[in-house]
């Protein structure tokens, strides 16, 4: 086993062979942190952003904070309870994408699957980059370098889940659930010292915030309608990764769809209780929040605050005053947000694949993301998905603030189109169904979607609004493209289909087939060259040489004609020196002679079991093969000749049990990759 081979199973474990994918499918207990993890995950930041927008109008405008939190609550509680009727009905794993294709068409679900691959790209750069500014507040040398360390992050959270789903799920289960438990312990006891009047304050509960210019008191009624709908636009972001659990119903036990529906309520549940109690601890407090860029708002007895003055997120500062006795819990609070804002990204990493094999298989990707690795991973989704995350990471140098406005545009494009489809697909059942029990269901799911499609819709309105300047103009730019790409690629694939369509006419044979076998020298490989050519009995046989050098040319023909070997050779000069345009142009004469023909090409070639040996060697039979690929009627076949190098490749697949020896293919025995044993057929 090779370098390269030892070291890709020490980072992605051993092979798993295609009957062991029943073995990948999660319990909901590991179901849950998996899918699950982003939506619990962005109460670390939606908070945040609320805060940070209304913060716009000065402190007293925290007034309406638990307000626009109830608000994106109960936008949050219809979105769950419409995707727990999408599981349900579509429990394939085409989620959005699917229900959109098949009730509205497929340019709606093209729209609908370039908006979740743009909003999955997003999804890890945002959670990646928020749980990169924790990290920050707990461990102050990476003040400054969160881009970097949010790289990282994202090349080992890719490794991870390239090991496999239900491996990576492992991983995950731990810290999630911990955060779970840290975050709704530190609400729950800062809800006691609240009730008993002992609730203390942040520490930037002592500054004073100074209101952005053309807000506060002055602040017209339609500007402050604006400002709580840019805030609850931004709070908004708490339902992204929702989504995701529809389109990885595949990947839960049987039964698929219960479980995928109780995994959906308790998402809900449980992000909905720490986003209100964060929200609610935090105006109760005193928090003073303000934009990154904005700091000279912030001061401090009238003073500016000094210039190395950091501000810590919502929840680090909540941690910080109710565990003002006790470091550890804040220190656990903060390092756990942190590291479920990196897991977060794993929602990504699970949906984003899946979405792509769906589209490779209906041809509106590329082939290669439907292919599945060593691990029973989509490998290439994965890096594909892993390499726009970093590029949008060190674009926007790892800021959420600047990056949350290119967020859930996407995912609410994809929720209105999901929702619309959803209502058409309960309409069309009810059509042809006849059972009371059954309709009086279909019509509480379509109540349901309906309910949901408006509130989606409702938002998506107020985000396109009042974030499109601000950056969604970004985000839908990258869908258009997206959409354009996926358009096109099917459009090629159904044109290749067209073309390699069999009809009666590819019965036909060709009148006369002219078979060249190209020599250079008259050695081994041209003689079985030669050979294995006579044993296909074409109708003209000959051997070709582009003639360089003269002296060697007349070498050539006379050991020719002194083995006698009943092939003529024919010499093509070269007065340029050139050896593949000689060639082509001799091969493309024949074809021109006879049309209905077939021109046969032989290229001797030698196999090596080196690397650098492949650089010494056949790189003018690559250099022909690639230019008569394009050459209409001509047949090109590569005859190789095992050197004694290329012994040691087959030493290797022996020693790794993937040579079998053909005394016991007779036999009938294989052996088993896992084991190395011999297991009878």
């Amino acid at each position: 086993m090779g370098v390269g081979d030892v070291s890709k199973r020490i980072l992605l474990g051993r092979k798993l062979r295609s009957s062991q994918l029943g073995e990948t499918l999660l319990p909901k207990r590991i179901a849950l942190p998996v899918f699950a993890s982003d939506a619990l995950s962005s109460v670390a930041y939606a908070p945040d952003e609320i805060f940070i927008m209304l913060s716009l109008a000065g402190a007293s405008a925290y007034v309406w904070s638990w307000k626009i939190g109830i608000a994106v609550a109960l936008v949050m509680a219809a979105v769950v309870a419409s995707y727990r009727q999408t599981v349900h009905a579509y429990p394939s794993g085409g989620g959005d994408y699917e229900v959109a294709t098949v009730n509205l068409g497929s340019r709606a679900g093209t729209t609908v699957a370039s908006a979740l691959l743009v909003d999955y790209v997003l999804t890890v750069a945002v959670s990646i980059s928020s749980g990169a500014q924790y990290a920050a507040s707990a461990i102050h040398p990476l003040i400054g370098h969160e881009a970097t360390f949010a790289t990282m992050m994202v090349i080992v959270l890719a490794a991870l889940n390239l090991r496999g789903i239900r491996e990576s799920g492992s991983y995950f289960a731990v810290p999630t659930y911990l955060f779970m438990v840290s975050i709704l312990g530190m609400c729950a006891y800062g809800m006691a010292e609240l009730v008993f009047g002992d609730l203390p304050e942040v520490a930037s509960a002592r500054l004073e915030m100074a209101p952005t210019p053309g807000y506060g008191d002055s602040m017209t009624t339609f500007a402050l309608l604006f400002l709580l709908a840019r805030a609850f636009s931004s709070g908004c972001a708490a339902l992204t990764g929702v989504e995701a659990i529809s389109n990885g119903v595949p990947a839960f036990r049987k039964p698929k769809s219960k479980n995928a529906a109780t995994t959906l309520l308790l998402l809900g549940a449980i992000a909905i209780s720490m986003m209100i109690s964060i929200i609610v601890l935090a105006k109760q407090m005193g928090l003073q929040l303000v934009d990154p860029s904005d700091m000279d708002r912030l001061t401090l007895d009238g003073k500016p605050l000094p210039a190395d003055y950091d501000q810590h997120t919502v929840i680090a500062q909540i941690a910080r005053a109710v565990f003002h006795d006790f470091s550890p819990g804040f220190y656990l609070v903060v390092t756990v947000t942190g590291v479920i804002l990196v897991l977060a990204a794993n929602t990504a990493f699970n949906g984003f694949p899946v979405l792509g094999s769906i589209l490779a298989k209906d041809g509106y990707a590329p082939r290669a993301l439907g292919s599945r690795g060593d691990r029973l991973a989509y490998s290439n989704g994965i890096v594909f998905l892993a390499v726009m995350a970093i590029i949008l990471i060190q674009v926007f140098d790892a800021e959420t603030t600047r990056l949350i406005q290119l967020y859930i545009v996407g995912v609410f494009v994809s929720f209105n189109l999901s929702q619309l489809g959803m209502i058409r697909h309960w309409t069309r059942h009810l059509k042809t169904e006849t059972d009371p029990g059954e309709r009086r269901r279909m019509f509480r799911s379509r109540l349901i979607n309906t309910v949901g499609l408006t509130f989606t819709a409702v938002v998506l309105v107020i985000v396109l609004i009042t974030k499109f300047l601000a950056g969604a103009w970004i985000t839908i730019l990258a869908m258009i493209v997206f959409y354009v790409i996926m358009r096109k690629i099917h459009g090629h694939y159904e044109k290749v289909n067209e073309e390699l369509a069999a009809d009666e006419e590819d019965k036909v044979l060709p009148t006369r087939v002219h078979a060249i076998v190209l020599v250079s020298k008259l050695h081994k490989p041209t003689l079985r060259a030669l050979a294995f050519a006579k044993a296909t009995r074409p109708n003209v046989l000959e051997g070709v040489y582009v003639s360089v050098d003269p002296e060697a040319t007349n070498r050539l023909l006379e050991e020719w004609d002194e083995r006698n070997l009943g092939v003529p050779l024919k010499v093509l000069h070269s007065p340029y020196r050139e050896l593949v345009r000689p060639i082509v142009d001799y091969a493309m004469e024949i074809k021109k002679a006879n049309p209905r023909g077939v021109v046969a090409v032989y290229i001797p070639e030698y196999v090596v079991g080196r690397w650098w040996e492949q650089l010494l060697h056949n790189q003018t039979a690559l250099r022909l093969k690639g230019r008569l690929l394009f050459a209409p009627g001509v047949m090109v076949t590569s005859v190789p000749y095992q050197l004694r190098s290329s012994q040691l490749v087959r030493e290797r697949e022996e020693r790794e049990g993937a040579w079998v020896r053909p005394s016991e293919l007779r036999l009938g025995n294989v052996p088993d990759r896992e084991t190395d044993r011999q297991v009878p057929r």
